[in-house]
């Protein structure tokens, strides 16, 4: 059986209309914010940043906006094969972001060594899931979960590397951020209840807000 033809979005339980509005309201406040934010940051930054830096900061924030963007889609367009192309997408989105959001912060370490190590431990785990993800859909989600996990804290191996970079400020907004995605995939698994989607997403709402609160600390406020 193809992709295209298989029932497993199928499996999932059909939302409501008002899951869906819950959804889209969720999904519209964090591409506002992406944008409204994003933008400030990469204005205020133009004049603190290396050029390296810069260039990381637009890829972060485009990684940020494709996977809100993918994910709106994919949340919202109704049961069909479309949504199953979709699903692959959106999932494959997660490592991106999680890719992403580590480089601006990786390209300040001073050791050429953690840093290109840590790089290589977080886009190669990003890229094995993109793959996995994109030519393997439906295969090993419960595990995708698990991988999600280790690769967004992975940076705790590197703690004391980050946080001679780092200002406190910076690290616990970066560590608060990720216990609200990590709290959030209790709703992720939590197919049956109702606006699971939507409160699913408000966790990822929160926890790239508070990441992007702590690029802007670390890239803006603490170079003042």
């Amino acid at each position: 059986m193809s992709d295209l033809s298989r029932p497993h979005f199928m499996n999932f339980r059909v939302p409501s209309r008002a899951e869906l509005i819950a959804d889209g309201v969720v999904h519209a406040v964090g591409i506002l914010i992406a944008i409204a934010v994003g933008a400030a940051l990469l204005a205020l930054s133009a004049g603190r940043t290396g050029t390296g830096e810069y260039v990381s900061l637009i890829f972060y924030l485009a990684s940020l906006l494709t996977m809100l963007g993918v994910s709106c889609a994919y949340n919202l367009w109704p049961h069909s094969p479309v949504k199953w192309v979709l699903r692959r997408a959106d999932h494959a989105g997660i490592y991106l972001l999680i890719a992403g959001t580590y480089t601006p912060f990786l390209m300040n370490v001073s050791d050429p060594l953690v840093s290109g190590t840590m790089m290589g431990i977080v886009w190669g785990g990003a890229a094995i899931g993109i793959a996995v993800k994109l030519f393997l859909p439906g295969r090993f989600d419960g595990l995708a979960i698990v991988f999600y996990l280790a690769i967004g804290w992975s940076g705790a191996i590197m703690l004391r590397s980050l946080a001679d970079i780092l200002p406190t400020t910076t690290i616990w907004l970066i560590a608060a951020g990720g216990a609200a995605y990590s709290c959030g995939v209790i709703f992720f698994v939590w197919r049956n209840l109702r606006f699971q989607s939507a409160v699913w997403h408000a966790f990822v709402v929160t926890g790239a807000t508070l990441h992007l609160a702590a690029m802007t600390d670390f890239m803006v406020v603490t170079r003042v």
